[in-house]
């Protein structure tokens, strides 16, 4: 068999695809659980990559590539084509090109370091001109084009797939995952940006929360005042779990699947019903210990709603600051695009009414990993990876960077207000008006609903689904004192490093909260733990 892998390399996980290439089928779907690279967001990532090393930081993706590749059961022999795609700092890692460009976003700051943008168009590689690609001989790695050098194939991957190009409604398309990448037509105008809405969306940074994957809590519904859990099988499919008192945990009736954590989807379902039923009232939980109980253990904290007030605050501050650049009212966006995990496996209707689509919207479509399904496209076709060089040529563009934005960071502070401190609604639409930037209301109608896929990756092949739980990628140092770092093991939060009785320390990377932690760091009190010592090792 002709074989080839499709990967997207996303922030929150990578994602691929096992595929015969005369055949055209997929064999066998591979996810991760997290990203190799130190941190919970595309900016830990960069961070990390400036900081300690943009070759360590390659190297990292790499051997997580190379794990995912032998997960999928590829002979190096046997593997013609790999394809790639997400977005520009993680294709820019994996193909060892500088993300300079895109850490620095001023001119002026480009110009003193003589920063120049890099070139991200389609190309066709030979696995030998990819450090650490060298042993698979003979095989071609497919590159797809940014759209601009900072708009990466994920914004066109969405774009594309969703047929928002094609269409002359006033639609916003976003990809519901950590970086929240967002796309606004207007005319045959597209504005873009990225809201980096942070992990929680994705079932990160909640305390019980899991990316979905199998025996995860995807959605909530209320009976008769108890909450009833629905879990994802192993084939991805939603299946009804435990109903429980959602204030002391007492099951009322038994499910017939376990559950070991909280998607995205799940909280997102959680909040809206727990609000609707009065369980919620922001900023805090209405139980006596303001904790909100799921089955088999799985609890909802007030920190936990916190993490995700902040990233439903930041996609509808993205989403005004768009309306905004375009000029024109959120009232006039008529469509909605929902994709990745999350924008497949949520309730559409929970969503629309927490703020994750414009209140006006007719029409919301689930459109499923659009980043996987490009990566398929032109794996299988050298034709369509240069007809979406087309496409993105024609493009006619205007990306908005919200860290420099003052609507973004005018919004987003009104959104913290409202989700974690308590602002009325009333006086967040007040505020708006008052600072002259799109209007947003409470969501009075019931927009259609199409749901193209059922799941995020409708096909995983005859060999099924496998879960890479532990990435394989470490970073390693040697202490002369161990005994002086002990206390960097006890202070992890997430229990991603450990030291020998040699001084042998072992950072497992996927674990490892990143450059924004550090916690390891200044728990060791000779100072010898130094992230600026450790390699790589697989």
């Amino acid at each position: 068999m002709k074989t080839g892998v499709a990967f997207d390399l996303g922030t929150s996980g990578f994602r691929a695809h096992k595929m015969d290439l005369e055949t055209g089928e997929i064999k066998r779907t591979v996810i991760t659980l997290r990203n190799p690279i130190p941190g919970a967001n595309v900016m830990d990532h960069m961070d990390f990559a400036i900081h300690y090393g943009q070759d360590l930081t390659h190297d990292l993706v790499i051997d997580a590539v190379k794990n995912i590749i032998s997960k999928l059961e590829v002979e190096t022999g046997n593997l013609e084509r790999i394809s790639v795609c997400g977005n520009p700092i993680q294709l820019s890692l994996f193909q060892g090109m500088t993300i300079e460009d895109l850490a620095y976003a001023g001119e002026r700051k480009k110009q003193k370091y003589n920063i120049k943008d890099q070139e991200r168009t389609a190309n066709i590689l030979d696995s030998s001109e990819i450090t650490g690609l060298e042993e698979f001989n003979d095989c071609n790695v497919v590159i797809p084009p940014a759209i601009r050098h900072e708009v990466g194939a994920d914004a066109l991957a969405l774009m594309v797939v969703s047929g928002m190009l094609d269409s002359d409604e006033i639609a916003i398309a976003t990809d519901y995952g950590t970086n929240a990448e967002m796309a606004l037509k207007v005319d045959d105008v597209i504005y873009t940006g990225s809201a980096a809405a942070g992990p929680a969306l994705e079932g990160q940074q909640i305390k019980h929360g899991v990316i979905a994957s199998p025996y995860t809590i995807s959605n909530i519904e209320f009976e008769n005042g108890y909450m009833r859990n629905y879990v994802l099988n192993e084939e991805m499919t939603p299946v009804k779990g435990d109903l429980v008192d959602p204030k002391t945990g007492e099951v009322k009736e038994k499910g017939d699947i376990r559950a070991k954590g909280v998607t995205g989807t799940g909280v997102i379902a959680l909040i809206d019903k727990c609000m609707e039923n009065g369980l919620i009232k922001l900023p805090n939980i209405q139980t006596p210990d303001k904790v909100l109980k799921l089955q088999d253990n799985v609890q909802f904290g007030n920190k936990d709603l916190s993490e995700a007030g902040k990233a439903l605050g930041a996609l509808r501050a993205g989403h005004i600051t768009l309306c905004n650049t375009a000029g024109i009212e959120m009232e006039d966006v008529t469509r909605a695009y929902m994709s990745g995990a999350s924008g497949t496996y949520v309730d559409a209707l929970k969503a629309y009414r927490l703020g994750m689509s414009p209140y006006n919207v007719d029409n919301i479509s689930q459109i499923g990993n659009t980043s996987l399904v490009v990566a398929r496209q032109i794996l299988l076709s050298e034709d369509r990876l240069w007809e979406l060089q087309d496409i993105a040529n024609k493009i006619v563009g205007h990306h908005t960077m919200f860290a420099t934005e003052p609507a973004f960071r005018d919004t987003y502070v009104l959104e913290i207000a409202y989700w974690d401190e308590g602002m009325p609604f009333k006086m967040l639409k007040k505020y708006l008006k008052k600072k002259s930037l799109p209007q947003i209301d409470e969501p009075n109608k019931t927009p259609g609903v199409e749901k193209r896929v059922v799941k995020d990756i409708p096909v995983l092949g005859e060999e099924g689904l496998h879960v890479l739980e532990n990435v394989g990628t470490y970073l390693t140092t040697v202490l002369d004192d161990p005994s002086a770092c002990e206390k960097s093991v006890e202070v992890c939060p997430t229990g991603a490093i450990n030291i020998d009785d040699d001084g042998k320390v072992m950072i497992r990377t996927d674990l490892c909260e990143g450059i924004h932690c550090q916690k390891c760091v200044r728990a060791c009190s000779t100072g010898e733990l130094n992230w600026e010592n450790l390699e790589v090792i697989n």
